[in-house]
């Protein structure tokens, strides 16, 4: 049976510049004119995909803490057939699936076209960075085993 490794490190601490820089980009999203509750479910649905519980479990809370409902994030999980997201979410769900997963097939013209029908060029952008941010926090929270507290 292997051995079960607990949490490896804590890279922010080892090199704080990289706490403080992953942080502006954080600030700057929460800046931006994507709804805060929009970037936590885009934050949610990436940490599904990736299996990140941390995240899952932080983002989870950041959300309700926003006015998120729990039925809201529980049927996150299968967006494509819940009634509770609205066109924009699903706009954007669809780009987090497909940027997430971006080794399947890339960022379809028909999901960015979509998007466009609903943003600037900003917004897109702000909801592009975040979905990629999100992707690299869950990719360190994974390989250092980042435990939810």
């Amino acid at each position: 049976m292997a051995k079960v490794i607990k949490h490896r490190l804590d890279v922010w601490k080892e090199e704080p510049l990289y706490w403080d820089l992953v942080s502006k980009i954080d600030k700057r999203l929460y800046e931006s004119t994507v709804p805060k509750s929009l970037l936590e479910i885009i934050k949610i649905r990436v940490s599904q995909i990736n299996k990140c519980a941390f995240c899952i479990d932080y983002h989870t809370q950041e959300a309700l803490k926003n006015g998120e409902t729990p039925r809201r994030i529980f049927a996150l999980s299968a967006w494509q057939e819940s009634p509770l997201f609205t066109a924009v979410e699903r706009a954007v769900l669809q780009v987090t699936d497909e940027i997430t997963n971006i080794f399947f097939h890339g960022l379809s013209n028909d999901a960015y076209e979509n998007l466009r029908s609903y943003f600037t060029e900003q917004g897109i952008t702000d909801i592009i960075i975040c979905i990629c941010h999100m992707n690299f926090l869950n990719r360190v929270g994974i390989s250092t085993k980042t435990e939810a507290i």
